[in-house]
Protein backbone atom coordinates (compact mmCIF):
# COMPACT_ATOMS: atom_id res chain seq x y z
CA UNK A 1 0.00 0.00 0.00
CA UNK A 2 1.21 3.25 -0.87
CA UNK A 3 2.04 6.04 1.52
CA UNK A 4 1.14 9.64 1.66
CA UNK A 5 2.95 12.29 3.71
CA UNK A 6 0.54 15.23 5.26
CA UNK A 7 1.63 18.23 5.89
CA UNK A 8 0.36 20.88 8.14
CA UNK A 9 -1.07 24.16 6.89
CA UNK A 10 2.39 26.04 7.60
CA UNK A 11 3.91 22.79 5.46
CA UNK A 12 5.43 21.59 8.55
CA UNK A 13 5.45 17.47 8.18
CA UNK A 14 2.84 15.98 10.32
CA UNK A 15 2.92 12.45 9.72
CA UNK A 16 2.75 9.50 7.14
CA UNK A 17 -0.44 7.82 6.39
CA UNK A 18 -1.50 5.29 3.84
CA UNK A 19 -2.93 7.32 0.33
CA UNK A 20 -6.17 6.14 0.76
CA UNK A 21 -6.43 8.16 4.13
CA UNK A 22 -5.25 10.82 2.69
CA UNK A 23 -7.71 10.92 -0.35
CA UNK A 24 -10.44 10.81 2.27
CA UNK A 25 -8.68 14.01 3.92
CA UNK A 26 -8.70 15.51 0.66
CA UNK A 27 -12.25 14.07 -0.32
CA UNK A 28 -13.68 15.94 2.95
CA UNK A 29 -12.21 19.34 1.90
CA UNK A 30 -9.94 18.67 5.28
CA UNK A 31 -6.57 18.92 3.24
CA UNK A 32 -5.12 19.71 -0.44
CA UNK A 33 -3.59 17.31 -2.64
CA UNK A 34 0.22 19.08 -3.45
CA UNK A 35 1.69 15.84 -5.17
CA UNK A 36 0.77 12.52 -6.38
CA UNK A 37 2.31 9.14 -7.20
CA UNK A 38 0.84 8.88 -10.64
CA UNK A 39 -1.42 6.39 -9.75
CA UNK A 40 -5.21 6.20 -10.06
CA UNK A 41 -7.59 5.14 -6.95
CA UNK A 42 -10.94 4.01 -8.29
CA UNK A 43 -14.35 3.62 -6.78
CA UNK A 44 -17.26 2.22 -8.30
CA UNK A 45 -18.19 5.87 -9.82
CA UNK A 46 -15.04 7.37 -9.86
CA UNK A 47 -11.62 7.76 -10.19
CA UNK A 48 -8.87 9.74 -8.03
CA UNK A 49 -5.56 10.64 -8.45
CA UNK A 50 -3.10 8.65 -5.48
CA UNK A 51 -2.11 11.60 -3.39
CA UNK A 52 1.57 11.93 -2.26
CA UNK A 53 1.69 14.95 -0.58
CA UNK A 54 -1.31 16.71 1.54
CA UNK A 55 -1.72 19.40 3.24
CA UNK A 56 -4.05 20.48 5.81
CA UNK A 57 -6.46 23.34 5.39
CA UNK A 58 -6.28 23.95 9.15
CA UNK A 59 -3.23 24.77 11.34
CA UNK A 60 -2.92 21.20 13.41
CA UNK A 61 -1.22 22.70 17.13
CA UNK A 62 0.93 19.96 18.18
CA UNK A 63 0.35 19.63 22.40
CA UNK A 64 3.97 18.61 23.08
CA UNK A 65 7.20 18.63 21.63
CA UNK A 66 7.92 15.66 19.64
CA UNK A 67 11.02 14.05 20.98
CA UNK A 68 12.62 11.15 19.12
CA UNK A 69 13.91 8.48 21.53
CA UNK A 70 17.41 7.82 21.70
CA UNK A 71 18.47 4.68 20.74
CA UNK A 72 21.29 2.81 18.20
CA UNK A 73 19.33 3.83 14.96
CA UNK A 74 18.66 7.18 15.49
CA UNK A 75 22.28 8.20 16.69
CA UNK A 76 23.69 6.63 13.92
CA UNK A 77 20.85 8.30 11.33
CA UNK A 78 22.29 11.84 13.43
CA UNK A 79 25.91 11.09 12.69
CA UNK A 80 25.52 9.43 9.21
CA UNK A 81 26.57 6.25 10.28
CA UNK A 82 30.32 8.15 10.89
CA UNK A 83 32.87 7.97 13.62
CA UNK A 84 32.97 11.23 15.20
CA UNK A 85 36.26 10.72 16.22
CA UNK A 86 38.44 9.69 12.96
CA UNK A 87 35.72 10.05 10.07
CA UNK A 88 35.46 6.13 9.65
CA UNK A 89 32.73 3.79 9.42
CA UNK A 90 31.09 3.85 12.87
CA UNK A 91 29.89 0.54 14.47
CA UNK A 92 28.94 1.60 17.91
CA UNK A 93 27.70 4.37 19.83
CA UNK A 94 30.21 5.89 22.70
CA UNK A 95 29.19 8.15 25.70
CA UNK A 96 31.42 11.29 25.33
CA UNK A 97 31.06 11.73 29.43
CA UNK A 98 31.58 8.13 30.18
CA UNK A 99 28.03 6.42 32.40
CA UNK A 100 30.80 4.82 34.55
CA UNK A 101 31.78 8.78 35.77
CA UNK A 102 28.21 10.44 35.91
CA UNK A 103 27.82 10.57 32.25
CA UNK A 104 24.03 10.98 31.34
CA UNK A 105 22.22 8.84 28.22
CA UNK A 106 21.25 11.90 26.45
CA UNK A 107 21.77 12.77 22.95
CA UNK A 108 24.29 15.57 24.30
CA UNK A 109 26.38 12.93 25.19
CA UNK A 110 26.03 10.12 22.76
CA UNK A 111 27.82 10.00 19.39
CA UNK A 112 28.69 7.38 17.17
CA UNK A 113 31.81 5.71 17.04
CA UNK A 114 33.80 3.39 15.34
CA UNK A 115 35.09 0.26 17.59
CA UNK A 116 38.98 0.83 17.30
CA UNK A 117 37.96 4.92 19.44
CA UNK A 118 35.72 3.38 21.20
CA UNK A 119 37.85 0.84 22.62
CA UNK A 120 40.99 3.63 22.69
CA UNK A 121 38.94 6.04 24.95
CA UNK A 122 37.32 3.49 27.29
CA UNK A 123 35.85 4.99 30.20
CA UNK A 124 38.23 8.32 30.21
CA UNK A 125 37.11 11.95 29.51
CA UNK A 126 37.89 13.70 26.20
CA UNK A 127 40.90 15.92 27.55
CA UNK A 128 42.33 12.80 28.99
CA UNK A 129 42.50 11.72 25.58
CA UNK A 130 43.79 12.77 22.38
CA UNK A 131 40.64 12.62 20.77
CA UNK A 132 38.49 15.58 19.46
CA UNK A 133 34.86 16.12 18.20
CA UNK A 134 34.61 18.28 15.10
CA UNK A 135 31.17 19.18 16.78
CA UNK A 136 29.09 18.84 20.21
CA UNK A 137 26.12 16.54 19.98
CA UNK A 138 23.15 17.52 19.59
CA UNK A 139 19.36 16.76 19.79
CA UNK A 140 18.22 16.89 16.21
CA UNK A 141 16.00 19.45 15.89
CA UNK A 142 13.57 17.60 12.85
CA UNK A 143 12.21 14.06 13.41
CA UNK A 144 10.36 13.18 9.86
CA UNK A 145 13.92 12.27 9.35
CA UNK A 146 13.72 9.58 11.62
CA UNK A 147 10.16 8.65 11.38
CA UNK A 148 10.77 7.62 8.15
CA UNK A 149 14.57 6.53 8.18
CA UNK A 150 13.73 2.67 7.83
CA UNK A 151 11.55 3.14 4.04
CA UNK A 152 12.47 4.90 1.17
CA UNK A 153 11.63 8.17 0.70
CA UNK A 154 9.57 9.24 -2.35
CA UNK A 155 11.07 11.92 -4.62
CA UNK A 156 8.05 13.87 -4.05
CA UNK A 157 8.55 14.23 -0.93
CA UNK A 158 12.02 15.82 -0.28
CA UNK A 159 11.52 19.12 -1.34
CA UNK A 160 8.54 19.37 1.88
CA UNK A 161 11.44 17.72 4.17
CA UNK A 162 14.32 19.60 3.10
CA UNK A 163 12.06 22.86 3.28
CA UNK A 164 11.31 21.59 7.31
CA UNK A 165 15.25 21.32 7.85
CA UNK A 166 16.35 24.26 6.40
CA UNK A 167 14.06 25.91 9.20
CA UNK A 168 11.04 27.33 6.95
CA UNK A 169 9.00 25.13 8.88
CA UNK A 170 9.59 24.57 12.44
CA UNK A 171 8.99 20.98 13.78
CA UNK A 172 9.75 19.17 17.07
Amino acid sequence: MSRALVLNATYEPLCVVPSRRALMLVLAEKAETMETTGRILRSERDEFAEPSVVRLGRFVRVPYPRRRALNRRAVFLRDDHTCQYCGGPAESIDHVVPRSRGGEHCWENVVAACTRCNSSKRDRFLHETNMRLPQAPRTPLFMARFVLADRRVPDAWSRYLVRAQDGVARSA
